[in-house]
């Protein structure tokens, strides 16, 4: 302890939103800036935005957000540094805040399984991780709800989604997903994880896919709605 405080006069670590050193107690994300987080609280809102932006494509039992993604704002530089600059530990941690705000709303309790969107390997060998999965790392920690990474897999590559519309996105993910071994998911109420949700495509892609599989329910999470 003594050890860590001195090094941390000269290598103090650094708040992932806000670049001010953190103090004791305090981790990859200061207390001031978790304040500023902008939180929807969709789940306790049953027919909140995300869950209606499934209605009428793909049957749903429930959808959220943890926050809203505003241009310049806070969450889009905290996505940033998950996607683009490496920093998995603010994946992590978001998701863990995330799965503390819905282990207090009653029917996320009830999720047996969390499955994170999944990344071609092509792709996710050249970021090296998957971003989603990170972000469910930290939700089942918070939850205690085991996660399955590798069953949901994607059957080709994809073009980026970034820039497309509703139509070019849907287009780009139709029959992109596939399930390795059925059984596992069997008759379970999975929760699909993403980092953002623009258009849903993806999501219902998955959704979809998953649906077939006998006795399965699915509800969606993702850390910011755009």
């Amino acid at each position: 302890m003594l050890l860590d405080d001195f090094l941390s006069l000269f290598y103090p670590s650094l708040c992932a939103g806000c670049q001010t050193a953190l103090v004791r107690g305090e981790a990859v994300i200061c207390l001031e800036c978790m304040s500023d987080l902008p939180k929807t609280g969709y789940e306790k809102i049953p027919e909140n935005p995300v869950a209606q932006l499934f209605w009428g494509r793909v049957e749903i039992c429930m959808g959220t957000s943890f926050c809203s993604f505003d241009k310049g704002g806070i969450m889009q530089h905290l996505m940033h540094q998950l996607k683009y600059k490496g920093s998995t530990e603010v994946g992590e941690k978001l998701g863990e805040l995330f799965g503390i705000v819905l282990n207090q709303a009653a029917p996320y309790r009830e999720i047996e399984l969390l499955v994170p969107v999944p990344l071609h390997p092509k792709r996710e060998h050249k970021r090296g991780y998957n971003q989603s999965e990170v972000i469910a790392k930290g939700i089942s920690a918070a939850m205690a709800i085991p996660l399955v990474t590798g069953n949901l897999i994607r059957n080709r590559y994809s073009n980026t989604q970034t820039n497309k519309g509703r139509f070019e996105r849907w287009e780009n993910v139709k029959e992109l997903f596939g399930v390795k071994n059925p059984e596992v998911f069997e008759g379970k109420h999975l929760m699909l994880i993403d980092d953002v949700v623009t258009t849903g495509s993806t999501l219902e892609a998955c959704a979809q896919v998953l649906l077939k599989i006998p006795g399965t329910r699915v509800s969606i999470a993702t850390l910011a709605c755009a």
